[in-house]
């Protein structure tokens, strides 16, 4: 059964300026069990984790003044919105969700995160509306519990995965791939194990074609015994953040053949929504949507 974390909080109101597109985390579960894609059963509700878990990613002293709401203003202007109690606690409740998603993935071969790709959340800061980074976390939490020892993570978001560089950037046993709009925040990159920088208006050929040529052949170089797919939705030609020029069919493409590709080769796989920013909301839940559609078609 496909296994989908989300909890209430995830609506969480943001202050007014930031509230669009949170609305997103409201509808697309609401969508997704009108639509019958997916039953009460399919969804799960996380809760605050292990701080242990976190602190294997995060700084001590960051992660306590993050909880504590003792940033300074300049690292709360990083991460683009005022700190409060239940903000906090909505990033620790998802960074859960990609945990128990971890979990579910091993036992089902794959499990979704109504939220999370949270790529922007350096081991020591946080940066462009990420606190808590809930993939690298995830991995940390699997190879603790020694179940996973090589990881590969696939970051289709149109922004550059800079926070899971530098978390991993010592790390051979997790692999760092990131294929995002060259113009994109953040300007400055890190560098991931595999960064694929692409033009502005990338078309849906030109880019699942340098995605067929590099998926398989990374997979077989590294060898990972898990994957973490971020596959935000802001790689579309639409979006307001976004400099490609992909369509919904052509998202919909590389969401099957990551995920085909993953199943067909006995992979687990976790995947968390990232990024979505289209004027539209529909289009954005439309995108996230097929995501889920394609998970159910492909692995049950």
């Amino acid at each position: 059964m496909l296994k989908v974390a989300y909890h209430p909080i995830y609506r969480h109101p943001l202050p007014e300026g930031h509230r669009f597109p949170m609305v997103k985390y409201e509808l697309l579960p609401e969508q997704l069990l009108h639509e019958g894609t997916c039953i009460n059963e399919n969804f799960f509700e996380p809760l605050l984790p292990d701080d242990g878990h976190i602190l294997n990613v995060h700084d001590a002293g960051y992660y306590q003044n993050l909880v504590n709401l003792n940033l300074k203003p300049s690292e709360q202007r990083k991460i683009g919105f005022p700190l409060s109690k239940e903000l906090v606690q909505r990033e620790r409740i998802i960074a859960d969700g990609t945990i128990k998603g971890c979990e579910f993935a091993l036992q089902y071969g794959i499990a979704m995160n109504i939220a999370g790709g949270t790529h922007h959340a350096y081991s020591n800061r946080g940066e462009a509306f990420c606190m808590l980074n809930d993939q690298a976390i995830g991995a940390r939490y699997l190879q603790s519990k020694s179940l996973a020892k090589k990881i590969l993570i696939v970051d289709l978001d149109v922004h550059q995965g800079n926070g899971t560089a530098e978390i991993f950037q010592d790390d051979a046993s997790v692999f760092t791939f990131s294929m995002h709009g060259r113009g994109n925040y953040p300007f400055k990159k890190e560098q991931s194990d595999l960064d694929i920088p692409l033009e502005k208006n990338t078309d849906d050929a030109t880019y699942l074609s340098i995605l067929k040529e590099t998926l398989p052949k990374l997979i077989e170089q590294t060898e990972p015994d898990f994957v973490f797919y971020l596959c935000g939705v802001d790689v579309l030609e639409s979006d307001k953040l976004g400099t490609l020029g992909m369509t919904l069919k052509g998202c919909a493409a590389r969401d099957r053949f990551v995920l085909e590709t993953c199943k067909n080769l006995n992979i687990p796989v976790q995947c968390s929504m990232g990024g979505g920013y289209s004027k539209d909301i529909k289009i954005i839940v439309e995108a996230h949507a097929n995501t889920f559609r394609l998970a159910q078609e492909i692995y049950f």
